[in-house]
Order: structure tokens, then sequence, then C-alpha cells
């Protein structure tokens, strides 16, 4: 994977170690109540990370969903662990049942015997093939957290575009207040969204933030992750993003197919003088473009690394 994560030894791994009076005064000052804004980034753990992406991987076209455990320190959340939860999902949206709060209790009462003593921080879910984005009923669960159980944050991770793109895609996020006017912050950085997502991803796009997204690792988890590929090298240099992602490749594909005859209809019907009408169908032929160099770079980087290793294994040598 290409997320960079770094490795943090510094102190002999502070960041690992918890505080609970210092996380108490922190947590009891809520600079958040006064500035929708204070949180700003997301450091997430190496452990945390696979966690939650081989959760996430083992859904399949089903969402998933779990929970986080970590600290504050200023501006930053830090996630130092993850747990999946035992709960009914569907292709659209998760569902937890008073079984998964039972279990989220449990285990939290768990992890303070064993040594985990950070509290729960927040929750992360999968959103298999749309992006990284908070839907409707996310915003609205999200919303609830915060009013209840801050600080807290929501994490999505998207496994099929993780696959394709060689490095996780992942984003974090929290809600505005209600009655809270966001800022113009200007055009956010493009992302391919299905068609059947597109009103439900813009209709709530203003109600929250993201958060900036970084990684770290102690020595320790440096050792672990070389033991594990050391383990796995051989099954992940066997397996093929072409073979893996194929129904979602196909998927996109037609998706495309539909963005590219929307966009063609709004170009056959557009009436003469009305610039900003040209300018939106403008618009949707340069998304429609975006998308479609999208495919091509994955599908093509999958070919090229089923190449390379073909000439690398499957070719004798000769002289």
């Amino acid at each position: 994977m290409e997320n960079e994560i770094v490795t943090d030894d510094s102190a002999h791994d502070a960041i690992y170690r918890f505080d609970k009076a210092e996380e108490n005064k922190r947590t009891s000052a809520k600079p958040w109540a006064s500035d929708p804004h204070h949180f700003k980034k997301v450091k997430i753990s190496a452990v945390a990370l696979i966690k939650m992406v081989m959760h996430a991987r083992s859904g399949g076209d089903i969402e998933v969903m779990g929970l986080m455990q970590g600290k504050i320190l200023d501006d930053t959340m830090i996630v130092m662990d993850a747990f999946a939860l035992p709960v009914e999902g569907t292709e659209t949206r998760v569902n937890a049942a008073a079984e998964a709060y039972v279990y989220m209790a449990d285990y939290m009462e768990k992890s303070q015997l064993v040594g985990r003593l950070e509290n729960a921080l927040g929750w992360y879910h999968s959103h298999p093939g749309y992006g990284c984005w908070l839907s409707g009923i996310d915003v609205s669960t999200q919303s609830l957290n915060q009013k209840w159980q801050e600080p807290w944050v929501a994490v999505v991770i998207d496994p099929n575009r993780t696959i394709s793109a060689g490095k996780v895609e992942i984003g974090a996020f929290r809600t505005y207040p209600e009655g809270y006017k966001a800022p113009d912050e200007g055009p956010s950085e493009y992302q391919t969204i299905p068609l059947n997502k597109i009103e439900d991803f813009g209709v709530h796009a203003n109600q929250y933030y993201p958060l900036e997204v970084s990684y770290f690792k102690s020595s320790l988890d440096t050792k672990l992750l070389e033991m594990l590929w050391h383990k796995y090298w051989i099954s992940t240099l066997a397996s093929s993003p072409l073979l893996m992602n194929r129904e979602y490749t196909a998927r996109q594909i037609l998706d495309l197919a539909d963005k590219i005859e929307q966009a063609d209809a709004g170009l056959a019907t557009r009436t003469p003088g009305f610039a900003d009408k040209k300018e939106k169908n403008d618009g949707a032929v340069a998304k429609v473009a975006k998308d479609s160099t999208k495919i091509t770079a994955e599908v093509a980087h999958g070919m090229m690394a089923q190449v390379l290793k073909d000439i690398l294994f499957n070719r004798a040598v000769t002289g």
C-alpha cells in the first residue's frame, strides 16, 4: 500500500502512552463547543488501519461497521485501535441492533482489563465502490454521536477502490452543529461518485467537513508488519486487482456509460443563449472525462502489474 505510514519512535513511542487524567482534562475543556472546526487532523495507527481495511474487505459489497478507540491532542484525533461490530448490513447502509450496543459496552469493559485504556473515539464503516463521504443516514448518525459522545469522528473506507488504486481509500469527517452555516471553502478535491449516489452526496455535502488523515506506527509495529509480509508475500504477488475487482470494474464502466448518456442528452437539449446551462453541461462532460481517466489508469495499473509478474516469474531465462 502507498499510504506513507510514518514510524513514530520518538521518546520510545510516546504517542502510545495514555494519561487518563490528561485526557479527562482535555475532554472537559470542550474546545470543539466554541469552534466547530476545532479538530482538523486524524492520525491512525497502522494496527487500526489494517484491522479496518481487512474488515471492510471481508464485507464484499455489503457495508460493515466498527468502533475506534483513541485520544485527542490539541486539534488532532489519534486512533489507536479499532474493532468490528456485529451489525446487520446491506449494500447501502448498516444498522446497529441492541446486540451490537451490548457487544460494544462489553468490549470496551474488557479492553480496560487488558490495558487498552483509551475511550471510544468514533466509528468507521465501509462504502464498497462508491467513495468516501457521508450519506444522509451517516450524517444523522454522526451528528447524534457528536451531540452525546464527544469527541467523535466518522471514518469511511472504500475497500473496492483500495484494491484498484493500490492504496487505502479512506476519509475522516465531522458534522457541523445544527443551524451552523458552513463557510464557502471553494471546490473540494473531485471524487468519482456513482450516478445513483450523486443526489445523496450533493444534498448533505455542506453538513460536514473532512479532516486530514495521516498514519503512524511504532518500532514494534514495523517488526510485526515485516513478519506479516514475509508470511503473505507470495499470496500478495499471486493476487490480481483485475480479477479481484472485476465486478467493481464492470459496474464502474456501466455507471460511466450512464453518465455519458446523461451528459449527451444535456448537450442535445441545450438551448442557445443560456450560458449557465452550457457551463453546467460542459462541467458534466469534464467529470465524465475524469471518471474515464480514473478507470483507465486503474485498469492499466493492474495490467502492468500482471505483465511485470509474468516477465519475472513465468518466462524461462535464456542464455
